[in-house]
């Protein structure tokens, strides 16, 4: 008699590990609108029409990743969606951008994971390398600037930097603009 619970056990860490690679797969795919059609079927994500995913590193659990209008997820990013990833509306992540959801906990004497949800607000901006950590909160307009590993929630227009990020200034308010640019559309090759 085959017991169900223990095949599933066993077979679990494989069908995560088949989704994991088909993620990776799908992120190097060179046409933007397959690569939207296959993450929104195959991994589950939520990503508005109007977004652009350029072609990324890595994704892992697609299903919890929401990505709104207008928004941009540059060249190699990796999104760790293991805990649950909300990318607001004109939102632009910059190249190799890192969203991690869930980490191991350095206090834990079993090596243990901590982790919590990323939420990035309307018209915020993570620039190029920086690293978002797990149950981070980004406001609205915010910018992170690129390099920098932000630990803590960043404050509506806030600029921060470094490592660990810190306030470095203040964004303007009052943002309009949104993407697409109907008269500077993205290649469909990227």
């Amino acid at each position: 008699m085959v017991d169900i619970e223990e095949l599933k056990r066993r077979i679990g860490p494989s069908r995560r590990g088949i989704v994991h690679l088909l993620g990776e797969g799908i992120g190097r795919i060179p046409v933007r609108i397959l690569r939207y059609v296959l993450a929104s079927k195959l991994l589950g994500m939520t990503i508005s029409p109007s977004a652009q995913l350029y072609r990324w590193r890595e994704v892992r659990a697609g299903r919890n990743i929401s990505i709104g209008d207008g928004s941009i997820i540059g060249l190699w990013a990796t999104l760790d969606g293991r805990e649950g990833i909300r990318i607001g509306r004109n939102v632009n992540l910059s190249s190799e951008v890192s969203l991690w959801t869930l980490q191991h906990d350095p206090q834990s004497p079993h090596f243990g994971v901590k982790g919590g949800p990323i939420e990035i607000s309307d018209y915020a901006w993570i620039s190029y390398r920086a690293t978002i950590l797990p149950g981070v909160s980004i406001g609205e307009g915010a910018v992170v600037a690129a390099g920098a590993i932000v630990a803590h929630d960043v404050d509506p227009y806030a600029i921060v930097g470094g490592i660990p990020a810190r306030k470095i200034g203040e964004r303007v308010r009052g943002l309009t603009y949104s993407w697409p640019d109907a008269d500077a559309p993205a290649a469909w090759f990227i």
